[in-house]
């Protein structure tokens, strides 16, 4: 009913970092696509078959060091019905190597549709006598723009079933102070939705002190990741914007806590693409994102020091 699970995997792996595996097909090596191909036709079918091929070479290379994925679901659903396939095998994939798994959805309804949200990314269904796990992801990224009545079904899930969600409060995008930066009688919209973010995990909170209920919080604005820290003492960030969006290691170290506790900071485009930017063979492109995972935790670690209460 936390999010101790996967703070668990980052004190293990001394590790704060999560690896978006957001796969175009030009970012899948031409030796996976052409067998890929090969096997079937160049089709839906190929591209996302190529693509659970690359995500598997990336998921045995880095999930010692490493403690989680976050695949974003458009990049399966483009390929169709057979990229969805794909997503719920590099999902499973990664939880048998003991990775945490987030599914970035950002899903956003209420009432029943929410339940069904919640049912497929989180939780169960019941078809005859069984009982399947859809998708069986630890953690799902929403949109609490909706108000309470969108979260609520999400937190009777987070309690039984031990998952976790992460809401939209200050995303790293250039224009996400259109609506966010707002003031409502003199309070920033992103700060009023952080608050809302601690009250919806009150009752979720664990033996780190952070909820189930945590906040998407860009490195790309660094002053607000360091304000709402201070203000946020038990929701748990998860922060994009790092490196390819311009958010730096002393960005992202003001998103933790005195025990560099507190957040996890995604990487997708410079792991998947290291071998590109390397310039190596593309046979070694799983060597190259171990490589550039490396690199990340020893950047951000140099920041926040040893992780642990």
């Amino acid at each position: 009913m936390s999010l101790d699970k996967l703070i668990d995997k980052i004190i293990e792996t001394q590790n704060p970092t999560v690896v978006g595996l957001d796969p175009k097909l030009e970012y899948v090596p031409e030796f996976i696509k052409r067998k890929a191909f090969c096997d079937e036709c160049e089709n839906l079918k190929g591209a996302a078959k190529a693509i659970l091929r690359f995500n598997k070479g990336i998921i045995d290379a880095i999930c010692d060091i490493v403690p989680a994925i976050k695949p974003q679901a458009a990049y399966y659903e483009m390929y169709g019905y057979h990229g969805v396939k794909t997503l719920a095998k590099t999902i499973e994939y990664a939880r048998q190597k003991g990775m945490y798994v987030i599914t970035d959805g950002k899903r956003n309804d209420i009432g029943a549709t929410m339940e069904a949200y919640a049912a497929a990314h989180l939780s169960k269904v019941k078809v005859g006598e069984e009982i399947f796990e859809p998708f069986g992801a630890d953690a799902l990224t929403v949109n609490g723009y909706l108000g309470t009545d969108g979260i609520s079904p999400l937190l009777k899930v987070c309690k039984e079933e031990d998952k976790g969600i992460f809401v939209l409060v200050k995303t790293s995008n250039p224009s996400s102070g259109e609506l966010q930066d707002k003031l409502i009688d003199g309070v920033p919209v992103y700060e009023i939705m952080g608050r809302m973010c601690e009250k919806w995990g009150e009752d979720l909170r664990g033996k780190y002190g952070y909820s189930a209920v945590g906040a998407v919080v860009g490195a790309t604005y660094p002053e607000q990741l360091k304000e709402l820290r201070e203000k946020l003492p038990h929701t748990f960030f998860l922060v994009p914007g790092y490196g390819a969006q311009g958010g730096g290691a002393a960005d992202v170290a003001k998103a933790f806590d005195k025990n560099g506790l507190g957040a996890i900071v995604n990487s997708s485009r410079a792991v998947m693409c290291a071998y590109q930017k390397e310039g190596c063979k593309e046979e070694e492109y799983a060597i190259a994102a171990l490589r550039e995972v490396i690199r990340m935790k020893k950047e951000i670690c140099s920041h926040i020091g040893k992780i642990g209460m």
